[in-house]
């Protein structure tokens, strides 16, 4: 009992002249898995009942499917080419494996017919493409510790994933209930998707385990797929002869406390810039003189309360812009000496280049010259000025001391290697010497 190839020439004149069945599938659509082969009976031949392939008739296979020859729920034959096969009950099963190689005859020789006379055969077809677009959803938030936020967040995701068909003849024995001639993934997705349900749940505790960030597993679906396909591959392989190939999130969503406690962080985050903590000082303030100016009572008792406020509060507000112009200072001398750093880095070898050439300098007798002394009558080069400072009595010098009421020079500043800009001897921001 078997099916063999038939040839091209069998199928479009032979098959006529004998008035056979043609065997095609019935509707396949995008979530069928499992459908029932239809009788397309050739002239007049209108005998014979529906649950009996007759000797001799041609089944029709196409591309992405797998055909099965069943007798009393038994697998007779299979095939996993397209083409079109004839039924020839004298002979041995052909099995035609095509992409699966050998990884059938197992499954084959658990689920097989016994070799008794076939009474009613039936042709079954199994859809090989992708299955997409099955939807899931949590029921239930997902714990989700995230050590970016360093708390225990709570997450919803819904969204879509795909099945593939790997080992037919495993899938039709173990998933495909009894007695059941079509198949849409939706029917026997109930028991799949608890599985898939707890497995995703798994995949994201993995992912927190990982340390990615909660706010960033939206755009891991690439990642949570394989992390899927860790968990259930193996497992649903085995029992059931499918695998998932794709998991798509649609939307990520937080209860409502880990909402708060995410908000919270991120304000927290924007608020140790001092910057923006000043703009907010500065805001609060000018929605103050707002809300006085609109007061009931009038604007003038409205700004006389606004002014007790601010002899209440002004001094600890003061201090808080006071603080955020200092930290703002401190930023920007340092990107300031940071700037100055990369352009020192940047033309340190154009530097080296002009030092060796020294600026040149005109002698008494009028020659230019370039080394220490003149190479027309040997007077040395003249002294380099120092450079002047204002006394407060306004003279002008260039020494250490004032030469008009004997003040000293004022201190020069200096830059500690902390970053810190210092006026005496020692830093005061880690108490090192000048160097």
């Amino acid at each position: 009992m078997g099916i063999f190839k038939a040839l091209g020439s069998l199928v479009s004149g032979g098959l006529a002249d004998q008035w056979l069945e043609v065997i095609e599938p019935d509707d396949m659509g995008d979530h069928t898995v499992f459908t029932q082969g239809v009788k397309k009976r050739t002239g007049n031949n209108k005998k014979g009942t529906d649950n009996i392939i007759s000797n001799g008739s041609v089944i029709h296979v196409y591309d992405n499917q797998f055909m099965l020859l069943v007798d009393g729920g038994k697998i007779v034959d299979y095939t996993a080419e397209p083409g079109y096969y004839k039924v020839d009950n004298s002979s041995m099963p052909s099995l035609f494996n095509g992409q699966f190689g050998d990884s059938l005859k197992e499954a084959f020789d658990r689920f097989r017919f016994g070799g008794e006379t076939p009474r009613e055969q039936k042709v079954y077809y199994i859809n090989l493409q992708e299955i997409k677009g099955i939807k899931f959803g949590t029921r239930n938030p997902i714990n989700y510790f995230d050590s970016f936020y360093n708390a225990e967040l709570f997450l919803r995701a819904h969204g879509t994933y795909s099945i593939k068909i790997v080992n037919p003849i495993q899938f039709y024995g173990e998933a495909i209930p009894r007695n059941k001639d079509h198949v849409e993934i939706e029917e026997i997705n109930e028991q799949y998707l608890s599985e898939f349900l707890e497995a995703l749940q798994s995949s994201i505790n993995q992912m927190s385990a990982d340390g990615t960030r909660i706010s960033f597993v939206s755009s891991k679906a690439r990642e949570l797929g394989k992390y899927m396909a860790s968990v259930l591959d193996e497992e649903w392989n085995q029992m059931r002869g499918m695998e998932i190939q794709a998991v798509g999130i649609a939307s990520v969503s937080y209860d409502e406390e880990s909402q708060k406690l995410i908000n919270m962080r991120n304000q927290g985050a924007m608020l140790s810039d001092p910057t923006i903590r000043e703009g907010y000082v500065q805001g609060a303030v000018a929605r103050g003189m707002e809300a006085a100016g609109s007061n009931s009572n009038g604007a003038m008792a409205g700004f006389m309360g606004m002014g007790m406020a601010m002899n209440t509060g002004g001094n600890m507000m003061g201090m808080a812009s006071q603080n955020n112009m200092a930290q703002m200072h401190m930023q920007q001398q340092q990107a300031q000496m940071n700037q100055q750093m990369n352009q020192g880095m940047a033309g340190a070898v154009p530097q080296q280049k002009e030092s060796s050439q020294e600026a040149g300098w005109t002698c008494e007798c009028g020659k230019v010259n370039t080394g220490k002394f003149c190479g027309e009558c040997g007077k040395p080069a003249p002294a380099p000025k120092e450079e002047g400072w204002t006394c407060e009595c306004g003279a002008v010098n260039t020494g250490k001391f004032c030469s008009e009421c004997g003040k000293p020079a004022p201190a020069k500043d200096w830059t500690c290697e902390c970053g810190q800009v210092n006026t005496g001897k020692f830093c005061s921001n880690c108490g090192k010497p000048r160097a």
